[in-house]
């Protein structure tokens, strides 16, 4: 029982948190969450105590995520990888060689 009360309390503070983010990167977050949990409270944990260092939270992210790169790309499915290799592509080629942006 108090799994699915844990998960809806989980689910509702990450629709807080990604409330500025794209719906399509959300969805695809929260459905990484749902599919272990277990794996996003440890890193939630870790990002916590990086950030009690005195860290701000990107500084963390940056710090913590890359030991869970593996981990987290297990859980994607084929379509959410496809999705942010997309993603990642359309940042790229967006800029000439001299930093300026292409029109």
């Amino acid at each position: 029982m108090f799994g699915k009360i844990k998960n809806y309390a989980m689910k509702k503070l990450l629709d807080k948190q990604l409330k500025n983010v794209p719906a399509d990167q959300r969805e695809m977050i929260m459905t990484m969450v749902e599919k272990d949990p277990a794996l996003f409270e440890k890193i939630a944990k870790e990002l916590q105590e990086e950030t009690k260092k005195g860290g701000n939270q990107m500084n963390a992210a940056m710090k913590v995520l890359p030991k869970y790169q593996k981990e987290i790309m297990a859980i994607m499915s084929p379509e959410m990888k496809e999705k942010l290799m997309k993603q990642q592509m359309g940042t790229q080629g967006q800029f000439n060689p001299n930093g300026s942006i292409k029109r």
